[in-house]
C-alpha cells in the first residue's frame, strides 16, 4: 500500500481542503490511503491525477437585513454592505472564511465555491435610506467579501446598490481586487466629484506565480494597478490597501508595492499583517505546506512572534498590525517608504467623503417585493 500523501492544491483554487467548520458536531479527518484516482488508480510511471475541479454554485438568498453596524476601535468605518456571501476570489487568508461556517458549510473550499447572492439587497438599502429615523454617514461597500467577484457580471447586485446610493447621493467607499470595478466608472466618477465615492484596491505581491496561489481567482497585479490608474484618470480618488503583509513570502515587496501603486495613482496607502482567526490559521497552514513547504515553519515562527506566541490576537490594534519587534520593524518600513513616496498626509476614504448632500429615495419597494429592478417600487408620498 502506498504512503499516506500531504493534500494536494486545487487548481483555480486557494484552499487545498474542506476543512470543517468549527460548529460541527462530528470531526472527520481527511487520510489518503493509496486507492483514491492519483494513488494505486495511476499505473506505474505515471503521474498522479489532478486533484478533481470543484464548480463554484451561486444560490439566491433573500436577506432580511442589509446594513451591517460596527464598533470596532480600528476600524474607519461604522457602517458595511455586503450583497454576497462567500467569495470567488479564493484568498487563503481571508478573514471572512469562518462566516461560512455559521451557514454549515466549510470554511474551505466550500467558502469559495458556494456563494449566496443577496438579490433583495438593492431594495432592502432604498428602504433603510427611507426611513425617518436614519442618519447618513459612509458605507463601506465590498468588506467581508469582495462586491466583484466574478459572479457580479451576471448578478449585477452591486451596481443595482451604487445606483440607490448615486440616486440619494450617499457617501460609499469601496474596496476591492477586481478589474470588473471599471465597469461601474459612469456611476462612480460623478459621485466622486461630489465627494461621494473613494476606492481601495488591495495589492498584496507584484509577482504573478505566488498571486495565482494567493488568490487564484482575483485580477492579476499587473492588472490591479491598471484598474487604479484607470480610475485615477476618471477622477475617483483612490488608495491601496497593502494587505496582508506575510512574513517569507509578501513582505519582501512593501517598498516595491508601493513605489508600484503609487507610479499607477493612488494617493495614499496602509498595510495589514496577516491575521488568522478561527479555521483561516490551519487552511494557511494547509496552503502553506502545499506551496511553501520550505519556508512554511519560518512564516509561522515570525506569524507567532508577531502575535505574542499564538496564531492570533484578537485584541483591538493588535489585530491589525501585530507586536514585538518584527511588527515594529515592518511599520517602520512601511512609513517611511510612504513619506518617501508622498502617499501620506492625503487623508483615508472616508474623511473625504460628504454625508451632508444626501436626500431620501422617492421610490421605496414594499415589503416582499421581487422585482428586478432598482427603481421598481412604489411612489412613497408620506
Amino acid at each position: 500500500m502506498l504512503p499516506p500523501q500531504s493534500l494536494k492544491a486545487h487548481k483555480g483554487r486557494g484552499a487545498v481542503s474542506n476543512l470543517q467548520g468549527r460548529y460541527e458536531v462530528h470531526a472527520r479527518a481527511g487520510f489518503d490511503d493509496g486507492w483514491s484516482v492519483g494513488g494505486l488508480d495511476a499505473a506505474d510511471g505515471e503521474a498522479p491525477a489532478p486533484a478533481p475541479a470543484w464548480k463554484t454554485q451561486v444560490s439566491d438568498e433573500q436577506a432580511r437585513t442589509i446594513l451591517t453596524r460596527n464598533a470596532s476601535p480600528d476600524l474607519p468605518f461604522n457602517v458595511s454592505l455586503n450583497p454576497y456571501r462567500g467569495c470567488e476570489h479564493g484568498c487563503i487568508y481571508c478573514f471572512a472564511r469562518p462566516t461560512h461556517s455559521y451557514l454549515g458549510l466549510s470554511p474551505g473550499l466550500d467558502f469559495e465555491s458556494r456563494i449566496y447572492a443577496k438579490v433583495n439587497a438593492p431594495e432592502l438599502l432604498r428602504r433603510e435610506l427611507a426611513r425617518p429615523s436614519y442618519v447618513p454617514e459612509p458605507i463601506a461597500l465590498g468588506v467581508n467579501t469582495d462586491a466583484y467577484q466574478p459572479c457580479e457580471r451576471e448578478r449585477q447586485l452591486t451596481r443595482r446598490v451604487l445606483e440607490v446610493l448615486h440616486e440619494c447621493d450617499h457617501p460609499v467607499a469601496l474596496i476591492t481586487k477586481s478589474s470588473l470595478i471599471e465597469r461601474d466608472i459612469d456611476i462612480l466618477a460623478p459621485m466622486a466629484a461630489k465627494r461621494l465615492a473613494a476606492v481601495a484596491v488591495t495589492v498584496t505581491t507584484l509577482d504573478p506565480a505566488i498571486a495565482r496561489t494567493l488568490e487564484p481567482r482575483a485580477a492579476a497585479p499587473a492588472r490591479r494597478l491598471r484598474t487604479i490608474r484607470t480610475l485615477t484618470e476618471a477622477g475617483i480618488p483612490v488608495g491601496v490597501s497593502i494587505a496582508p503583509i506575510i512574513p517569507f513570502v509578501t513582505e519582501p515587496e512593501i517598498e516595491q508595492l508601493l513605489e508600484a501603486v503609487r507610479d499607477a495613482g493612488a494617493i495614499h496607502a496602509h498595510y495589514v499583517v496577516l491575521r488568522l482567526p478561527w479555521e483561516v490559521s490551519p487552511l494557511f497552514q494547509q496552503w502553506l505546506d502545499a506551496h511553501f513547504p520550505e519556508r512554511a515553519q519560518r512564516v509561522m515562527n515570525r506569524v507567532r512572534e508577531m502575535r505574542g506566541g499564538k496564531d492570533y490576537d484578537s485584541a483591538f490594534g493588535a489585530r491589525m498590525r501585530g507586536e514585538g519587534v518584527w511588527a515594529d520593524l515592518i511599520r517602520q518600513r512601511f512609513e517611511k517608504a510612504v513619506h518617501r513616496l508622498g502617499l501620506h498626509g492625503k487623508g483615508g476614504r472616508f474623511k473625504q467623503l460628504d454625508c451632508t448632500q444626501f436626500r431620501r429615495p422617492l421610490v421605496v419597494p414594499p415589503l416582499g417585493n421581487k422585482a428586478k429592478g432598482g427603481n421598481a417600487g412604489q411612489l412613497d408620498l408620506f
